[in-house]
């Protein structure tokens, strides 16, 4: 799971942007600062990148600063929860979540039919998952758990959901920040999903 880095020189010549609009979009907190990682090479200390993560970055920025000013792209972007609430019938109706995994959800979690950003993110989460195809029911209800017990740092981190299973028994964790991860031999990785990735198209259904 070690993740590919891409230079700063390279980076720039691959997406045709250049040093100032790259550390604008920085300070305007577009793109996290724990994605610039220095590291020592023969040459001094150079900065990387994640290299998917930055290249899909600056892609959506391009694509979406035509219609939405920088402090815009930075709260569509931002981590830390804006203040959304909508109630579970809203959250069908605008097709963020259908019927049967709503009713899933509400059935393991019991949080009335009001929803705040966290419950929001859980339930998208929940279905994203499940209408893929990719995890089963119990699955989703230990996958729905570990989201809920972190949902304070969670809001405030980058976190990955990742989903393992060996020999037919399932494991689900949270990463926060983490570069790198190593799992026992045989061990399948069924689930990797960025949630950052996952408020930023839910902001994008609900804004």
């Amino acid at each position: 799971m070690s993740e590919e880095l891409i230079s700063k020189k390279d980076l720039l010549d691959m997406a045709g942007i250049s040093y100032g609009q790259l550390y604008r979009w920085k300070r305007k907190d577009l793109i996290p600062e724990e994605w610039f990682v220095r590291k020592s090479t023969f040459t001094g200390q150079e900065t990387f990148f994640p290299k998917e993560k930055i290249l899909e970055r600056i892609d959506k920025i391009q694509t979406m600063k035509e219609n939405l000013s920088l402090d815009e792209l930075a709260d569509m972007f931002s981590p830390n929860v804006t203040e959304l609430h909508f109630t579970n019938d809203e959250l069908v109706k605008r097709n963020i979540v259908s019927g049967a995994v709503m009713d899933l959800y509400l059935e393991h979690e019991k949080g009335g039919s009001h929803f705040d950003f966290s419950r929001i993110l859980e339930v998208y989460v929940l279905e994203k998952l499940l209408q893929s195809g990719e995890i089963n029911l119990d699955e989703g209800k230990m996958l729905l758990q570990v989201v809920k017990d972190n949902r304070g740092l969670i809001k405030q981190k980058n976190g990955e959901i990742v989903l393992t299973r060996k020999l037919g028994v399932s494991s689900c964790f949270l990463l926060i920040n983490t570069e790198e991860i190593k799992f026992e031999q045989g061990t399948k990785i069924v689930v990797q999903l960025s949630l950052v990735k996952c408020m930023e198209e839910m902001k994008a259904k609900l804004l």
